[in-house]
């Protein structure tokens, strides 16, 4: 996953909708649905989200 988050940034306060850590990753949907992953459901998830034609987007490192 490479492509950088255009949307809002994502904050602590956002959360992996599969396990509850921090999300890193965003999905948008074609249908206009969006999904919150953290890395690690993210890279489980992707070959699928690509199947979907999701728009992909993963944000920065926080120190």
């Amino acid at each position: 996953m490479t492509a950088t988050l255009t949307s809002p940034e994502l904050t602590k306060a956002d959360r992996c909708d599969r396990c509850g850590a921090a999300a890193r990753v965003r999905a948008k949907l074609p249908s206009g649905g969006e999904l919150l992953f953290c890395q690690h459901h993210a890279n489980e998830h992707e070959a699928r989200l690509i199947e979907l034609a999701a728009v992909i987007e993963v944000s920065p490192l926080q120190p």
